[in-house]
C-alpha cells in the first residue's frame, strides 16, 4: 500500500457520531493530541446522516436526569442558539422527556468544540485497514481524496457504531440475537412539511384508542406536541408491505414539520455491502409509500410534502464487541449498580422485532436507571482500543437501551476520559485506576450515582 501521509497522534478516535464527538472532546480536553476520523464530510453519525431525531431520553421514566456531562453542555450550548427547547415532555409516552434539536445546527456546533478541544479532524476518510501485533493496534490506514493515509497513535477509540476498527484489529465481536444473528431493522426516516400539527393534536384527543396507550392524553391540552405513535385503524387499512404495526414522528424542528420513523427493512445485514444496498433501496421506496399514505390518510397531512431523507438507513443493530464484560438484560431490567460504573440511562429495552412486527419493551426498575460498567468498554485480545456508543459490549437485548444517543454520548465521554488517562499513566485502558475514572468523569459534568 502507498502511504502519502502518517499522522501521529496520542489518542485516534474512528467515527464521528455522538459518542465519537464526546468522546473526542474528552480525549482532546485531557490534553492528549487526538485526531477524529469520520468517512463523511460532517460529523453527527446517526443524528445527522441518518436523522435520529430527538433524543432519547436523559430521564428516567419518573424524570430523574441520569446523564449530563458533555451531552448536556451540547444541548445547554445549542438551546443558546435556538437550536433546541432544551428537554421536553415526550407526547408519545413511551419515555418521560426527549430531546429535539436541529440537526445542521448541531453539525457546526459540535465541530466548534471538537476545535476548541484542540482535535485534528479528518473528515471524507474511510478506515480501511488496521495495523496490529502482539495484542496492540500500531496504526489505522485509511483511504481518503489525497491518497492512503496512516494514523498512528498510542490509544484508539472505535465509535463507528459497528465495531469496525475492533473487528479489523482481530477483536472478538458477535451481531444480532444468539440464535440466527438477526439483528434490529433498519429504518430509511424523513421529514414532512405543511403538517397542520394543531389538526393532529385535535384529532388524537377525539381518538384516544388509535394512540399509544402510555399517551398523556390528560396533559395534551397544555402541552407542545412533541410526537405521535399509533394511527392502529388507519395503519392496518393502508395494507402497506412494511412489517410494523403503527405510525411513529416526532415535530420539529420547524412549526409545521415532522421526522417520520415508519419505515422498515428487516433481516439484512447493515455490514454487508449488497445487503446495505439493498436497505437504501427499499427504504427510499417505503419513504414514498408511507408519505402517500400520510398524505391520503391522516388528518392534518393533507397538505404535507417531503422535505428531506436521510443520507443514510438508519442502523440499529450490527456488529458488537465481546468485552470484559457483556452487559445483560436483567442488568438493565432491575437497574442494577457497578463498582466500575462509567454512566447511567434510564431508557427501558426497546426492541425493534428483527422478523415481526411490534416493539418489545422493559422498563428499568429500582430507582429507574441502570449502570453501564467500565469493563462493557473493553475488548478482548487488544489492549489499546476502547469503545464507545452502539458497539460496546452487550447482549442483543441489552443493545436496545445501550443504542440510544444520549447513552452513546455518555459511553463515548467514558471512552475518550479513559484514553486520557491511560496516555497520562502510560498504560492500558484495562490498567488505569477505574476510581480515577469516575473522579475525572463527575468533575467533568457526569452523573454516576
Amino acid at each position: 500500500m502507498n502511504i502519502k501521509q502518517t499522522i501521529e497522534a496520542d489518542i485516534v478516535v474512528v467515527g464521528g457520531g455522538p459518542a465519537g464527538v464526546n468522546a473526542a472532546i474528552a480525549a482532546g480536553r485531557s490534553g492528549a493530541k487526538t485526531v477524529l476520523i469520520e468517512k463523511y464530510g460532517f460529523i453527527g453519525g446517526m443524528s445527522t446522516a441518518a436523522l435520529v431525531y430527538p433524543w432519547m431520553t436523559f430521564h428516567t421514566i419518573d424524570g430523574k436526569q441520569v446523564i449530563k456531562g458533555i451531552a448536556q453542555e451540547i444541548i445547554d450550548r445549542l438551546m443558546e442558539l435556538n437550536a433546541s427547547p432544551g428537554h421536553v415532555r415526550d407526547t408519545v409516552g413511551f419515555v418521560h422527556t426527549i430531546t429535539p434539536y436541529h440537526p445542521e445546527i448541531y453539525k457546526v456546533l459540535a465541530h466548534d468544540m471538537l476545535k476548541e478541544a484542540g482535535v485534528k479532524l479528518l473528515l471524507h476518510s474511510f478506515v480501511d485497514h488496521v495495523e496490529t501485533s502482539d495484542g496492540r493496534i500500531h496504526s489505522v490506514q485509511l483511504t481518503s481524496k489525497s491518497g492512503r493515509i496512516e494514523v498512528r497513535g498510542k490509544i484508539y477509540i472505535d465509535t463507528t457504531g459497528d465495531a469496525d476498527i475492533a473487528y479489523l484489529a482481530g477483536a472478538p465481536c458477535v451481531q444480532g440475537r444468539d440464535v440466527d444473528r438477526l439483528t434490529q431493522p433498519m429504518t430509511m426516516k424523513f421529514r414532512m412539511r405543511g403538517v397542520d400539527l394543531a389538526r393532529v393534536k385535535q384529532y388524537m384527543m377525539e381518538h384516544p384508542d388509535e394512540f399509544y396507550k402510555k399517551t398523556p392524553f390528560e396533559e395534551l391540552p397544555q402541552l407542545h406536541l412533541s410526537g405521535v405513535l399509533g394511527y392502529y385503524k388507519h395503519w392496518k387499512a393502508a395494507n402497506l408491505p412494511i412489517n410494523r404495526d403503527q405510525v411513529l414522528f416526532f415535530t420539529g424542528p420547524a412549526d409545521d414539520e415532522v421526522l417520520v420513523n415508519t419505515t422498515r427493512v428487516q433481516g439484512l445485514d447493515g455490514t454487508n455491502v449488497e445487503d446495505l444496498t439493498e436497505a437504501e433501496e427499499l427504504g427510499r421506496k417505503q419513504v414514498l409509500a408511507v408519505a402517500d399514505f400520510m398524505r391520503s390518510s391522516l388528518p392534518g397531512f393533507e397538505k404535507a410534502s417531503i422535505s428531506s431523507v436521510g443520507t443514510q438507513i438508519g442502523i440499529r443493530e450490527t456488529r458488537r464487541i465481546d468485552g470484559l464484560y457483556a452487559l445483560q438484560v436483567d442488568d438493565v431490567v432491575q437497574g442494577r449498580r457497578f463498582d466500575d460504573v462509567i454512566a447511567r440511562s434510564g431508557y427501558p429495552i426497546d426492541i425493534h422485532d428483527p422478523s415481526g412486527k411490534g416493539v418489545t419493551a422493559a422498563w428499568v426498575q429500582g430507582d429507574g436507571a441502570y449502570d453501564i460498567p467500565y469493563r462493557c468498554l473493553l475488548p478482548k485480545r487488544v489492549r489499546n482500543l476502547l469503545t464507545g456508543g452502539r458497539c460496546i459490549s452487550t447482549t442483543h437485548e441489552a443493545l436496545a437501551t445501550t443504542r440510544l444517543t444520549p447513552s452513546c454520548m455518555a459511553t463515548g465521554q467514558a471512552a475518550g476520559s479513559a484514553a486520557g488517562l491511560a496516555v497520562k499513566h502510560n498504560a492500558a485502558p484495562a490498567d488505569i485506576d477505574v476510581a480515577e475514572l469516575q473522579r475525572m468523569l463527575e468533575e467533568d459534568g457526569a452523573l454516576l450515582d
